[in-house]
């Protein structure tokens, strides 16, 4: 060894956060990356927990899109199933004793408040309150 000093490489520099990097990053991410960011910027503006933040028996507020509805029944009783998604995680929200609700439908946001549980590893709201968002706004 020596006593001479080496010098390194100088680190690369952080992305460039100018409106030209932004716009290429819109541009080289998916669909599903853009929507899930623009869930996301709804959740934090509309002051809700994100869904991945949820834990088991926390009382919660969150908002996002439906992704799928079910009628499946629970212990030969109906229940409507929805699958509402923030851009962070799915959440199941369950409406027992429902075979639908006029406005409930895939592709509609809504926020929802209630408590949460978990039932076979995956977050669950049962007959919570909610408010559809209006349909202009999306």
């Amino acid at each position: 060894m020596s006593a001479v000093p080496r010098f390194e490489k100088p680190a690369r520099a952080a992305k460039p956060s100018g409106r030209f990097r932004r716009m290429l990053d819109r541009l080289a991410s998916s669909q599903e990356d853009l929507e899930s960011e623009e869930l996301q910027e709804d959740t934090h503006a509309s002051g809700c927990t994100r869904i991945s933040e949820c834990t088991d028996r926390q009382i919660v507020k969150v908002t996002g899109t439906l992704r799928t509805v079910t009628l499946r029944p629970r212990a030969g009783v109906p229940a409507l199933e929805a699958e509402l998604f923030d851009g962070t995680a799915p959440l199941d929200v369950v409406w027992l004793g429902r075979r639908s609700i006029v406005g409930i439908e895939p592709g509609r946001k809504l926020i929802a408040s209630g408590r949460v549980a978990m039932s076979h590893g995956r977050r669950v709201l049962f007959n919570p309150k909610y408010e559809l968002r209006p349909l202009g706004k999306e």
